[in-house]
């Protein structure tokens, strides 16, 4: 299983999203810290939250705050190619779980 945890901070503004039967999807993308910068390294992913914990995602948090996410990974094709960079797999956090950290509210 896949299943784990992190910090990270958010740095983009959420984007809501609705799916059949009106199931809300909350696309939010967030760094994780690290403690010396490796090249090649990504420490930046898209995160997922599904359901009631996306509505109460948008009200609670914002960009500059810091959360604990617990949730699965997958990976996913790029959503856009360049002719110039290669192909890598994006990193995807499923959310199962989600709590505050640091808030800058």
């Amino acid at each position: 299983m896949n299943y784990t945890s992190f910090i990270g901070k958010i740095i983009k503004k959420p984007k809501r999203q609705f799916v059949d039967n009106d199931i809300p999807i909350t696309k939010i993308t967030a760094k994780f810290p690290q403690l010396r910068e490796i090249k090649g390294s990504r420490n930046i992913i898209t995160i997922s939250i599904w359901g009631n914990l996306a509505i109460d995602y948008m009200e609670y948090f914002g960009v500059n705050d810091y959360i604990v996410v617990e949730g699965y990974i997958s990976l996913r094709d790029p959503i856009s190619t360049n002719v110039t960079t290669k192909k890598d797999k994006q990193v995807e956090l499923s959310v199962f779980r989600i709590y505050p950290f640091l808030l800058k509210k």
